[in-house]
């Protein structure tokens, strides 16, 4: 099971295993208040973001994020070099997408979703044989699994940095109270120069699917 990680996970859910990446300011900002994103975090953690894609068999992200940020999504060296194998780009949405999008270049295979439903896209991706989903979209797509119970592992970047105001690290998830919080369990903690990466999974081990 250690040396097939995500194959044994996806066949005990029925379904790919979801990380959601977060990165964020101390004041849980993912954006400043004009927009601008780039950078939160350090060259480090971008590095540790890399490494991280590398194991995923598919990057995802929304039609927002692709249009504001224009990623490319793919997996590249720290000087920049691109390795061989290269996750699945999948951009969810309705929202088209520029011809120019460097999503849409030819560095990697890109799939283009035109749902919201994260049920959905995890049910496409299983039928190409995807073990694990590296959710990368931004604060809306990353509610939308969350509320759907479809999010397996946090893995979160924070920077030592304040905004005071800005895109929040996700968008609204139904709660009205502090016992109705998502509590997750906190596996691992490493530093990325000034950053912190905290890696969390859910601290009920058995969730009900669909059941946030």
């Amino acid at each position: 099971e250690a040396l097939n990680r995500w194959f044994t996970a996806s066949a005990h859910l029925g379904r790919p295993v979801v990380t959601l990446k977060l990165a964020a300011t101390l004041d849980g900002r993912v954006a400043a208040a004009d927009g601008t994103s780039q950078w939160i975090t350090g060259p480090d953690a971008r590095r540790d973001v890399h490494r991280q894609r590398a194991q995923a068999g598919a990057v995802v992200v929304g039609t927002g994020t692709a249009l504001a940020d224009d990623p490319r999504l793919t997996v590249r060296l720290p000087e920049g070099e691109q390795v061989d194998r290269q996750p699945l780009r999948v951009v969810v949405g309705t929202r088209q997408l520029p011809a120019p999008a460097r999503v849409l270049d030819d560095a990697a295979e890109t799939l283009l979703l035109a749902t919201h439903d994260p049920a959905e896209v995890l049910a496409a991706l299983r039928e190409r044989g995807v073990h694990h989903v590296w959710l990368e979209g931004g604060p809306t797509l990353g509610a939308a699994f969350l509320r759907a119970g479809l999010v397996d592992r946090l893995v979160t970047y924070l920077a030592p940095a304040l905004l005071g105001a800005g895109a929040p690290l996700v968008a609204e998830l139904g709660i009205g109270t502090v016992e109705e919080a998502l509590r997750w369990h906190l596996e691992d903690v490493a530093r990325l120069g000034d950053d912190v990466r905290l890696t969390l999974t859910p601290t009920d081990p058995n969730p009900t699917e669909g059941d946030a």
